[in-house]
């Protein structure tokens, strides 16, 4: 049986929009995970203005904020360190990049420190809940201060954070003189959670940001950031691919793909036809027009499986998407576009990798760590968690 490793995954992306006529975004949102100590770090900044030099000072900000906190660093030291080395604008006689950073560790314990972007939403279900939030005074920057929240994260808790493009969109229009406000962002929030109570966070912040870019009818007046930070149960996800390296583990293989409880995907005919003959399920080819693409394999049904693609060209297509962060696109749903979808959408996703060489893709003289199929899985295994967050594990039967 595949064990899975505890009972929550902490679920973290974000979406923005640049100001209308910039090419690249003042705000800037960079996550890092602790693999060691299953520790996640998070940083919003906003470059004051807009553009190149914006994106540069938020970027700076972002990352020294990271490398401090990663290694414990005093919180107020932190801000002092990041204050000095920041300019401050002559003219408005503030900082020029704001900053909130998001700190989980792996008992699920939450730190927030802000400064300067709007205050975080904490969102328990579906109704806020107010978390104390403690000021700290600078000592060298007496006019400045940070904020600092600590809490238990709840499975089901969200944290939507944001720069002040989303609560000040569309200010000065007739029916927001002063912004959008907080109040009807936690409204719009309320509402997405409500039509869809495990949206996931990449959906949610999406949403939240596409609602404030409505408000500023499609031509943002500012960068339009929103992260989202949620802690749910984690979604589990077993890949199959390759037979097994002795055909008397035909029947372990099987076994490990019925007792998984989780998603099932198995990418590749050789492997198909196994599970099919020791799970005794008919395999039927999908020749749906919608799902077929002349550069990708056709998809089959098993009862039971969710998803059953060809091997390495779907495999090696995969690896390409995610590596080039291409967004699956739904209106061409071939195998790997499906495949890709659901990788995705998973927390922790398991591979159960058979080691039997194809000699139709690997030349039986070279050794075995040369084969095509476990070095893509291993390609694949090491985006989905460097960029996408994910927690992966491989077994090779």
């Amino acid at each position: 049986m595949i064990k899975t490793t505890r009972d929550f995954f902490l679920d973290i992306d974000y979406f923005q929009f640049n100001k209308q006529g910039q090419y690249v975004s003042g705000d800037v949102v960079i996550t890092h995970k602790i693999k060691e100590e299953n520790r996640v770090i998070s940083c919003l900044s906003d470059g004051l203005g807009s553009g190149i030099k914006a994106s540069v000072l938020a970027t700076l900000t972002a990352t020294m904020a990271l490398k401090y906190l990663a290694n414990y660093a005093d919180v107020t030291d932190t801000a002092e360190v990041i204050m000095e080395t920041l300019p401050v604008c002559k003219v408005r006689k503030i900082s020029y990049s704001t900053f909130t950073i998001i700190d989980v560790n792996s008992y699920g314990r939450v730190r927030v420190i802000e400064h300067g972007n709007p205050e975080y939403v904490l969102m328990r279900g579906n109704r806020p809940v107010k978390v104390p939030r403690l000021p700290i005074q600078l000592k060298r920057w007496s006019d400045r201060e940070v904020k600092i929240s600590e809490f238990d994260f709840h499975i089901g808790d969200r944290i939507i954070y944001f720069s002040d493009g989303i609560t000040q969109a569309g200010m000065g229009l007739r029916d927001y003189p002063l912004g959008w406000g907080m109040r009807r962002l936690i409204d719009q929030i309320q509402h997405f959670i409500d039509w869809r109570g495990g949206i996931s966070s990449s959906q949610l912040s999406k949403l939240i940001a596409l609602a404030a870019r409505r408000v500023e009818s499609g031509e943002p007046k500012d960068d339009i950031t929103c992260g989202v930070a949620y802690l749910r149960s984690p979604r589990l996800l077993l890949v199959v691919t390759g037979p097994p390296f002795s055909e008397s583990r035909d029947a372990e293989m099987a076994d490990l793909v019925e007792s998984f409880r989780g998603r099932k995907v198995i990418c590749g005919g050789t492997t198909a036809l196994i599970l099919s003959r020791e799970l005794c399920l008919d395999i039927e080819m999908d020749l749906n027009v919608r799902n077929l693409d002349p550069e990708i394999p056709p998809i089959s049904k098993m009862h039971g499986i969710d998803l059953v693609t060809e091997g390495t060209l779907t495999l090696n297509k995969v690896a390409e998407m995610l590596e080039h962060g291409n967004n699956p696109d739904a209106s061409n749903p071939n195998g790997a576009v499906q495949l890709a979808s659901i990788l995705l959408d998973s927390d922790v996703i398991y591979f159960l990798v058979g080691t039997r060489v194809n000699e139709a893709h690997q030349d039986p003289n070279l050794p075995v760590e040369l084969d095509i199929r476990r070095n893509i899985i291993k390609k694949i295994a090491v985006l989905l968690e460097e960029k996408y967050l994910k927690e992966t594990h491989k077994r090779f039967v």
